[in-house]
């Protein structure tokens, strides 16, 4: 990786020690494993969840006379990534091999790329505490995954399963521009939803494709980079947070006490929530990197590259300022809104319902408000629930139209969620007597009664006007929630004499 300082310090991010503030450099190196029905060098199946080495070719194994054969769609998919990045596509491309032993490693190499990448320099950019951070791509490279092996089956042996070696992954190097647990969160998480919108990664972590790498270093704000450990192979987003507070304040610790920092590979124990070593970091050199003999260079043209670049979707960032001009939401409103694909394409669906385009704000609102609470208790994101656009349109129509009023919406959506998943919202409120009362000779007969039963609220109100809001309080519950907000506050405006 390398180290060029492109920030600088920002008070906000710096962390305290007992002789004076200190400043975390972060950069990850993320694993994203290729979209891709086989393998990067192979024709072996990457289907998840199948029966140890049943994914398993004579490649694979690395048997005597087998060599690799790219897999077009793996190059084609790791170009889509870099494009979505914004980063810069090598027309040329060497493979490598990378030298090192493990059980899990048959060939005793990994297929990577080291001085020639597909992809070069890139960015991607973060919405932080209301700030816009863009963080530096590196680069990006393909190479083979390994196996695993696994130690818990048998008490004097350990087995090997080779179903994910030979698996095709991308790795994103970012530049050391994350400056707190925070960023990085944000940083996984925006990467994520880059590579899901691609299609290029599935992005699910608990599966294993897609983890990180995670350095951590520490400085004296502005000072000379610190010496970087490594926290290996986290495959979550909040126990990289985790990762990287615990790793910050154990390298402070060392440094205040007079101590140094041993350049390290560690890994992070989520049970403890500590990070723990697990042997010294390797430099490239250790790894005896040389052009793989079997593998040509990887070249291809303009016209390649162009093609897929005309078939790219619409991006997360992209898409967040269309939905900030088309349909007049917030920046936050528009983020929440685009972190998926789905949901992205679901909160349109709703807008746009039989070809009729409501107000957006009042879509995301009710989507951000009480549907994303229902989602959230029930471990959903918002287009996975029994909710259906149709209904939602209906509700908004119903609010926009005054048949009912805000309130009524909720009312209505709760009975939705938990009474009636199949209602039609037109429906719901005609059965069960729910229009808004909009007949001002009604609201104001309420309005009377409410003014006439409370003669010493009424001088309050008229010696503090803001008070006005307890007699329409009153005056809504009495109408049992029904009447019309707007035409009741401005009758009572009028019956009370306040402008």
């Amino acid at each position: 990786m390398t180290l060029v300082d492109t920030r600088t310090p920002d008070k906000k991010r710096l962390i305290s020690g007992s002789t004076g503030d200190w400043e975390i450099i972060i950069g990850m190196e993320v694993h994203a494993q290729v979209t891709s029905e086989s393998k990067l060098f192979s024709g072996s199946s990457t289907e998840f969840g199948n029966p140890p080495n049943a994914n398993v070719s004579f490649v694979d194994a690395a048997m005597p006379g087998m060599l690799p054969v790219i897999n077009e769609e793996c190059v084609r998919q790791a170009v889509r990534t870099g494009l979505g990045l914004k980063a810069q596509i090598n027309k040329r491309s060497v493979f490598d091999r990378k030298n090192y032993f493990y059980p899990d490693l048959p060939q005793g190499y990994q297929i990577s790329q080291f001085k020639d990448p597909i992809v070069g320099e890139g960015k991607v950019l973060l919405d932080v505490d209301g700030e816009q951070i863009e963080i530096g791509i590196e680069r990006l490279h393909l190479e083979q995954d390994a196996g695993k092996s696994i130690h818990d089956q048998h008490p004097n042996m350990s087995f090997v399963d080779l179903n994910r070696s030979g698996v095709a992954l991308m790795e994103i190097v970012s530049k050391p521009d994350l400056r707190s647990s925070e960023e990085a969160k944000a940083y996984l998480s925006k990467l994520r939803t880059i590579l899901r919108y691609l299609g290029t990664c599935d992005g699910n972590m608990e599966q294993g494709s897609m983890r990180a790498d995670v350095n951590v270093s520490v400085r004296r704000p502005g000072g000379e980079f610190g010496t970087r450990c490594e926290i290996k192979n986290v495959n979550s987003i909040r126990f990289a947070g985790q990762a990287i507070e615990y790793e910050a304040r154990r390298q402070i610790d060392i440094l205040e006490d007079g101590g140094s920092i041993d350049q390290e590979t560690r890994l992070f124990d989520p049970k403890n929530g500590e990070t723990r070593s697990m042997r010294s970091k390797e430099e490239a050199h250790d790894y005896r990197y040389f052009p793989d003999p079997d593998l040509l260079p990887l070249e291809f043209d303009d016209a390649f590259i162009a093609a897929l670049a005309e078939n790219l979707p619409e991006l997360p960032d992209e898409k967040q300022a269309r939905f900030v001009a088309d349909y007049g939401v917030t920046p936050y409103d528009a983020h929440v809104l685009t972190l998926d694909r789905e949901t992205a394409d679901y909160y349109e669906a709703c807008v746009a319902h039989n070809g009729s385009k409501r107000d957006g704000k009042a879509v995301a609102n009710i989507l951000n408000g009480d549907v994303a609470a229902f989602a959230n208790s029930q471990g959903l994101a918002v287009w996975e629930t029994h909710i259906k656009p149709a209904q939602i349109a209906g509700l908004v129509d119903l609010i926009a139209g005054g048949t009912i009023s805000s309130k009524g919406g909720k009312d209505v959506l709760q009975i939705l969620i938990s009474e009636e998943p199949e209602g039609d919202p037109a429906d719901i409120v005609e059965r069960r007597g729910l229009k808004q009362v909009t007949d001002l000779g009604a609201i104001e007969k309420i309005v009377d009664e409410i003014i006439a039963a409370n003669p010493d609220q009424v001088e309050k109100v008229k010696a503090k006007p803001t008070m006005i809001g307890w007699f329409v309080g009153q005056a809504m519950k009495a109408s049992g929630g029904k009447a019309n907000p707007q035409a009741l506050n401005e009758l009572m405006k009028q019956k009370l004499g306040i402008e």
